[in-house]
């Protein structure tokens, strides 16, 4: 695997971490994880276009090494995190990038081609999330988040990462490690948990329609990529279908072997990203 470097700057007063892969190529990916996840989760596909792009990977505030927000309420939604991104580029001089959005990173990348960066992502690929959300997932991913589970190994958490991350798909052993290595902190009493804030739960109490985005998506004028896992219940194939035939008119495809989401690791789905991003697909 490629190397990365690892970095931090102060975006909209809060310290932002991400790590980097082929800086020294123009074209820009901006590639952004999921909503309690770390932008770790993208070491495969980085490194896989790392031999043609700069990759950029955020830790959204409140997870993996980025700042928590002392002001949950206010900062830990969709139009903060645009924001943020907003603040990423300009300060790292991108112009124009591609962006790649796993599950919330999707919703984020769909926001802000819509406002803050409308004109300046060239092609957007949204990771099996839609204009809207199934509700039934959304109350699942909420219980879940708001309580996150603490055991005393780090063992033992990854045997949980392996049953709640089960629908991502196939991963190595090695690729289970990784992910729980990078996505796990200890609490005061000992006990290791998952890197991030549980007031990230907040967005959907004080932000509840946050991830209905059907007004933003029919603005959109950009080639757009829509992965879906086959079995996913955030991303419903109605809501694909919609997306197929309204605002972008989105190129759908659909990933067996996985629910929400695909881990974006295997061949197949490395040539997929690749051929949207070269404009060949």
């Amino acid at each position: 695997m490629s190397a990365f470097s690892s970095h931090y700057l102060r975006c909209e007063g809060r310290e932002l971490h991400y790590v980097e892969w082929g800086a020294q190529h123009d074209e820009v990916v901006i590639a952004w994880h999921g909503l309690a996840r770390t932008c770790r989760d993208m070491d495969d596909i980085a490194a896989q276009l790392s031999t043609r792009y700069r990759v950029i990977c955020p830790d959204t505030i409140g997870r993996g090494l980025s700042q928590w927000s002392p002001d949950p309420d206010a900062e830990y939604c969709l139009d903060f995190y645009a924001r943020l991104a907003e603040s990423l580029v300009d300060q790292l001089g991108i112009r124009q990038c591609h962006w790649l959005g796993t599950s919330m990173g999707g919703a984020i990348g769909l926001k802000s081609a819509a406002t803050r960066l409308r004109g300046r992502i060239r092609r957007l690929l949204i990771n099996d999330i839609g204009a809207e959300v199934a509700p039934p997932a959304l109350q699942r991913i909420r219980n879940y988040v708001g309580h996150p589970e603490a055991f005393a190994t780090v063992g033992e958490l990854e045997q949980y990462f392996r049953t709640v991350y089960k629908p991502y798909g196939w991963l190595s052993d090695a690729q289970w490690r990784r992910l729980t290595e990078t996505s796990t902190r200890r609490l005061p009493d000992g006990r290791v948990t998952s890197h991030y804030d549980p007031a990230i739960v907040r967005q959907f109490i004080a932000h509840p329609n946050d991830y209905d985005q059907w007004d933003a998506w029919d603005s959109l004028e950009l080639p757009v990529l829509v992965l879906r896992g086959i079995d996913s219940d955030l991303l419903l194939p109605d809501v694909a279908d919609a997306m197929r035939s309204r605002g972008p008119q989105a190129v759908v495809v659909t990933i067996d072997g996985c629910g929400h989401a695909p881990a974006l690791n295997t061949p197949e789905q490395f040539a997929l990203v690749e051929r949207f991003f070269a404009g060949t697909a």
